[in-house]
């Protein structure tokens, strides 16, 4: 049986509850939900783009520090407040992520946690 790895890093924002920024089993990962939170400050960034390109760059930082990358994502997960930044959303994602695309899913919500427009989380595959 595989034990569970914590993963960690300073370059996306603190666990604000109870959780894990990743947990690694196996060549597994499975990153948390991320929002468009300033790692240094914790204060939001302002705007739909600016919290997209955030919680990429969050992503990128915890899959970084499980030993992969956003190229090892194989599924992420999208939460809007209003699908209509949907279209924003694949723009800003095709700067980030090349074909092979991870399977995605988008949903929209009523409320993110501090106010957040956006957040993600995703499923890395890791090949050592």
């Amino acid at each position: 049986m595989s034990s569970k790895t914590m993963i960690q890093t300073p370059d996306a924002p603190a666990a604000i509850g109870t959780y894990s920024q990743a947990i690694r089993v196996g060549d597994t990962v499975y990153l948390s939900g991320q929002i468009g939170l300033d790692p240094g400050t914790m204060q939001m960034v302002e705007g739909i783009e600016a919290q997209i390109h955030r919680v990429f760059q969050s992503l990128r930082a915890v899959a970084s520090a499980s030993g992969g990358s956003l190229s090892d994502v194989v599924k992420l997960n999208v939460y809007l407040t209003d699908l209509g930044h949907f279209a924003k959303v694949n723009e800003i994602m095709a700067t980030y992520f090349h074909q092979p695309y991870p399977a995605r899913a988008a949903v929209g919500v009523p409320a993110l946690p501090r106010g957040a427009l956006v957040e993600m989380d995703g499923v890395l595959s890791i090949q050592d």
